[in-house]
């Protein structure tokens, strides 16, 4: 660790002579009264400006970044009346006394400007943190560098120093860092979703190979945001030789699922033995695939409820993808009859319902097969085909009460077990009762 402690307690030492200079002067105060009554002011004026102006109504019909524009110079109007006040403040006093006496006016007016200044620039940002950030992160270095403090205060911040396998670290170098890797990830956020938006709407490409670019090209320009970021700091790549050395480790160790899960999306998606749309029956869990993620699928089951599937589970694992290649599936409804109905009248009726289900398709027609002489009665099995798999259960519900209407229409009874049970030997009542007794 570099650390210069000679250089920052001169720093610090200057730093308070410098305030305790300024706290023991009457005129500080002076300008500290004048600086909240301008802020009192300033409010006063801007809530009467806002009460006049309707936000709602304001620029309609201009275009979304001018209006936002307008919107937030509205918001602004108390940071730009106050730093109004304090800029005519600080001529009244360099007019009448000691240009060193209205130092703090200058500060607060200055600060004031670029704070306003910062909200107009990022009024076309649309996401709240980075505004934030942005905003912060700026208007720290414009007050740093208003009250001629950015340089002692960047030399500061690089004084102190760890070094590691030849990369020299320092505060300064990971605020930077930091920086620059969330606005370098935003806007690979920002590029990711435009292209993401033109990868959808093209209609040549399988919904499986558009899920996979995208998951490409996000992969991608996320490595190279970070690359361009590091590089910007001065970090050279070279010197994280060590720190690589200890990721292949930890991702043989403890990230074996989330690599085996990542290398099975990829798999899934090259392979399109699933895609989102596919209807697909994993264990207990049946419903659509709404959505392929790099660690997951998402499979939507119909009544609410979402199952997320590691892809792993999807690579080793029998999965049943009932539209894989035809749409078109096979309905199979078992039933029995007693033994006093005609078997060949049975099917006629069975297929004659199944061929009048409105989605049954018109092209393949049903069929109805006796396969069993059970105990209880005839047993029979009733197959049609539909055109999609959705739904399937309804369908099967459909067509068993019509079956069952035509049943009783033609006087068929459907069997159940009856149980008759007899008792030989029996005692009378009264022996039963003594014996109780």
């Amino acid at each position: 660790m570099d650390i210069d402690l000679k250089d920052v307690l001169e720093f610090l030492q200057m730093a308070a002579r410098s305030v305790g200079a300024e706290v023991t002067s009457p005129w500080f105060y002076l300008q500290v009264g004048m600086v909240l009554a301008g802020a009192g002011l300033a409010f006063a004026i801007s809530a009467a400006i806002r009460a006049r102006i309707d936000l709602t109504t304001l620029g309609m019909g201009w275009p979304t970044a001018l209006r936002r524009f307008m919107r937030v110079l509205v918001d602004s109007a108390p940071t730009a009346v106050f730093a109004l006040l304090m800029a005519l403040t600080r001529i009244i006093m360099v007019m009448s006394t000691w240009p060193s006496r209205s130092y703090l006016l200058s500060v607060a007016a200055n600060l004031a400007l670029a704070w306003l200044a910062i909200g107009l620039v990022t009024s076309g940002i649309r996401n709240a943190f980075m505004v934030r950030v942005i905003s912060l992160s700026a208007w720290l270095v414009a007050a740093l560098s208003i009250l001629g403090q950015l340089d002692p205060t960047i030399e500061a911040l690089d004084s102190v120093s760890v070094v590691l396998g030849g990369l020299r670290l320092t505060p300064l170098l990971l605020i930077k860092l930091g920086l620059l890797l969330m606005v370098a990830l935003w806007l690979t956020n920002i590029v990711s979703n435009f292209l993401e938006n033109r990868i959808t709407r093209s209609s040549d490409l399988t919904p499986s190979v558009q899920v996979l670019l995208i998951k490409m090209i996000r992969v991608g320009l996320m490595i190279f945001a970070v690359t361009v970021a590091m590089s910007a700091v001065g970090i050279n790549l070279s010197a994280l030789a060590i720190f690589s050395g200890a990721a292949g480790v930890g991702i043989g160790f403890g990230l074996q699922k989330i690599v085996a899960n990542f290398i099975s999306g990829i798999i899934l998606l090259a392979d399109k033995s699933v895609k989102p749309g596919d209807l697909v029956t994993i264990g207990d869990s049946q419903g659509r695939i709404s959505a392929m993620k790099t660690r997951y699928i998402s499979v939507a089951a119909g009544d609410g409820r979402e199952f997320l599937i590691p892809n792993e589970d999807l690579v080793t694992q029998k999965v049943t993808n009932w539209t894989y290649t035809d749409k078109n599936t096979l309905v199979k409804i078992a039933f029995g009859t007693n033994y006093d109905a005609d078997p060949r009248l049975v099917c006629k009726l069975a297929a004659g319902v199944a061929a009048a289900a409105p989605r049954a398709i018109k092209g393949k027609p049903p069929n109805c097969i006796l396969t069993e002489f059970a105990e209880a009665g005839m047993k029979f099995s009733l197959t049609f085909w539909i055109a999609d798999p959705d739904g399937m259960d309804n369908v099967k519900s459909d067509v068993m009460l019509a079956l069952w209407d035509a049943f009783k229409h033609e006087g068929i009874r459907v069997p159940y077990p009856v149980r008759e049970l007899r008792v030989r030997g029996a005692l009378p009542v009264e022996t039963v009762v003594e014996a109780s007794s």
